[in-house]
């Protein structure tokens, strides 16, 4: 099964992706990890990335549907694969359903995260990592159990992304709701869109996609 999870950044779509990997055997694939990736490399591509994403923009189509095209070429379909990040624009699920197509495979399930605006500021916002091994934190939902030290790896040093200020992060939800959320329609169309609770407790949710996907 291939499936679509949808929602505003830090919803929660990348930790119920890695459930859903774990568990299902799929392959998840991030957008987000691609350019983060691509921007670490510190090529042209990937500084020219690191700038609009800081701005609070979505990186141009070209850049997301080449990374895109490529990985699932890669992946297969044996195992099924995870969207995370991707489609945030009908031209971008139109996009995909003819690289899907290509591999012999098409979209099952769009599962988008109904969530309130507001609590998405204070969730995002309030995220940091460790330096060291890239275990994530909070500063209300998820604190390391010793202050100041990671609970992976006893690490010490822990930054914020850049885009995870309260003016980027309003940026990017009125982006969301311009750009992406008119794909539900895209997605109801062709009848495999359900929509979920994404304010539940983190378990609560992996249970419903795990009745969805299993």
């Amino acid at each position: 099964m291939n499936i679509v999870l949808l929602g505003p950044p830090g919803c929660g779509k990348g930790t119920q992706a890695k459930r859903l990997q774990d568990r299902f055997g799929m392959t998840q694939l991030s957008t987000g990890e691609m350019l983060r990736a691509e921007v670490a490399s510190e090529s042209p591509l990937g500084a020219q990335v690191k700038a609009i994403i800081e701005g609070g923009s979505l990186v141009p189509d070209e850049i997301i549907v080449g990374l895109i095209a490529k990985r699932v070429a890669e992946t297969g379909s044996s195992d099924g694969c995870i969207l995370d990040g991707f489609p945030r624009t009908v031209p971008q699920a139109e996009a995909l359903d003819e690289i899907l197509t290509v591999s012999g495979m098409r979209v099952d399930k769009v599962i988008e995260f109904g969530v309130d605006d507001s609590a998405m500021v204070k969730r995002i916002t309030g995220r940091y990592s460790c330096d060291s091994c890239g275990a994530g934190y909070h500063d209300e939902f998820q604190k390391p159990v010793a202050e100041g030290v990671c609970d992976n790896c006893g690490g010490e040093s822990f930054s914020r992304r850049a885009d995870d200020n309260e003016d980027v992060v309003r940026a990017r939800l009125v982006e969301y709701h311009q750009q992406t959320a008119p794909i539900t329609g895209y997605y109801a169309d062709k009848g495999v869109l359900v929509t979920i609770d994404g304010m539940a407790k983190i378990d609560e949710v992996t249970k419903r996609l795990e009745s969805l996907v299993g």
